[in-house]
């Protein structure tokens, strides 16, 4: 197995890596380092939780001399403002023995306050794209510096629908720079930028997106409907020597809170809620606390399904089935991270049975069934989502399908078959006179 030792690398760098505890670098990291230090244009396909970021910085941070220039050389995409955040402490602790400046912009927060940061000078931006394009626009950040762009979770960032902000970015920057992008999946429209953006880039794949992650235990439990599955999270969650760190993932901020609230009253010290609706300083505290074990519950969406570093997650919890099978592998490599056991419970209903066989599909393993609990209550109640659609069976203006309609129905008559054509001022009007003379009209004596 490859060392750190076996890096052309700074001391300072030695002694950060040394402080943060590290001694073997990870597959992408050990793949990624000679190749993004050559100055190669590359794309790197791993897993979540596999030490992307320190595969990109570790290279740039050797290659970053130090310098007078104010503007950023270095450019750092990333989907989520907590991303940002996590990546800014990140470079600062391999960075620590380094004169190199970094800073993070993001939205939610005060563009003003960021545009006086950034006056100062910074080595490195780490940027959403959105707020990234703002700041840009105003001219508060200018890109002529730019030396290399690493753009992390670019799927992410596409589903979010930053394409537009991407594209424009890419056209903004200068010609001869680095670009370094990774991600978890490489999907067409991913292929697409690599086209069109990208010289001669070397693709580094590590692991598919939908390779089981070998020490994560995944079971699932046939249930009903929301409620149920409701109780089902809140008996579980009375188990506090099993379930003692654990991640609960709600497809949408609706289904979020309305969880949270089914969940408050048990486990009201020991719970939170976050996403994109709640304020930053919200969803930063909440996380906070959540991993430092103040909070033991985490409910939220897949907003934090990406990128996040959380220390000893024991549980993943799907209570909704993702639509797109590699957002479950995303999920559940929140646990066991760092090589250790981690543990997965999908809770999918009847409609869901079909989203459980593609992410069975694309793993190629079946999830362990657990016979559902007798002492949890199968709740009658329903969402609005879940609650069949009312018909109007004795409405005459609708129609069952197939059925035509009566001869009391007929064509519409010559009178109501007529086109609006723009009124009588632009069809005969201005037909009929020429523009009129204005006084000290040079061309008047050409039109007489």
């Amino acid at each position: 197995m490859q060392s750190f030792d076996e890096f052309k690398i700074s001391k300072q760098l030695r002694y950060a890596i040394a402080d943060l505890g590290y001694t073997n670098p990870t597959p992408i990291q050990s793949r990624s380092f000679s190749v993004i230090a050559s100055g190669k244009d590359v794309i790197g396909i791993a897993q979540t939780g596999t030490g992307k970021t320190f595969a990109y910085m570790l290279p740039i941070l050797q290659g970053l001399k130090f310098s007078k220039e104010k503007q950023a050389r270095v450019l750092i995409l990333v989907p989520t403002r907590e991303l940002v955040v996590q990546v800014v402490s990140e470079i600062e602790k391999f960075g620590k023995y380094l004169s190199n400046t970094v800073i993070g912009v993001y939205g939610g927060t005060n563009i003003n306050t960021q545009k006086t940061l950034l006056e100062e000078g910074h080595d490195i931006v780490v940027a959403t794209p959105g707020r990234l394009y703002d700041l840009v626009l105003s001219r508060a950040l200018l890109l002529k510096s730019v030396k290399k762009l690493v753009i992390d979770e670019v799927d992410v960032m596409l589903d979010l629908g930053f394409r537009f902000q991407l594209t424009n970015i890419f056209e903004l920057l200068p010609t001869n720079r680095q670009n370094i992008m990774f991600s978890a999946t490489m999907t067409d429209e991913i292929e697409e930028l690599i086209s069109k953006f990208f010289v001669s880039a070397e693709k580094i794949t590590v692991a598919l997106s939908g390779t089981p992650l070998e020490n994560i235990a995944q079971r699932g439990y046939a249930v009903p409907n929301f409620y149920t599955k409701a109780n089902l999270v809140a008996h579980l969650l009375k188990d506090t020597n099993t379930y003692k760190k654990v991640l609960v993932f709600v497809s949408n901020k609706k289904g979020a809170d309305r969880l949270f609230q089914a969940l408050q009253e048990l486990y009201e010290e020991e719970i939170c809620v976050i996403h994109s609706n709640k304020t930053q300083n919200y969803r930063i505290r909440s996380i906070k606390q959540f991993d430092e074990g103040v909070n033991r519950i985490l409910v939220t969406t897949d907003v934090m399904a990406r990128g996040l570093d959380l220390d000893e997650i024991t549980h993943v919890i799907n209570f909704d089935t993702p639509r797109f099978p590699e957002n479950y592998m995303h999920r559940i490599g929140r646990s066991g991270r760092a090589e250790k056991k981690g543990a997965s419970l999908l809770l999918y209903t009847e409609q869901e049975i079909d989203f459980k066989n593609a992410i069975e599909k694309l793993m190629k393993m079946e999830i362990e069934e657990i016979p559902f609990p007798e002492e949890v209550e199968i709740s009658a109640e329903l969402t609005p989502e879940e609650r069949p659609i009312e018909t109007e069976p004795n409405n005459p203006a609708k129609l069952p399908v197939g059925q035509e309609r009566g001869a009391s129905f007929h064509e519409k008559s010559d009178k109501n078959k007529k086109v609006n054509r723009g009124g009588s001022y632009k069809r005969i009007i201005k037909a009929k006179y020429k523009k009129p003379k204005t006084r000290g009209d040079k061309n008047a004596k050409k039109r007489k």
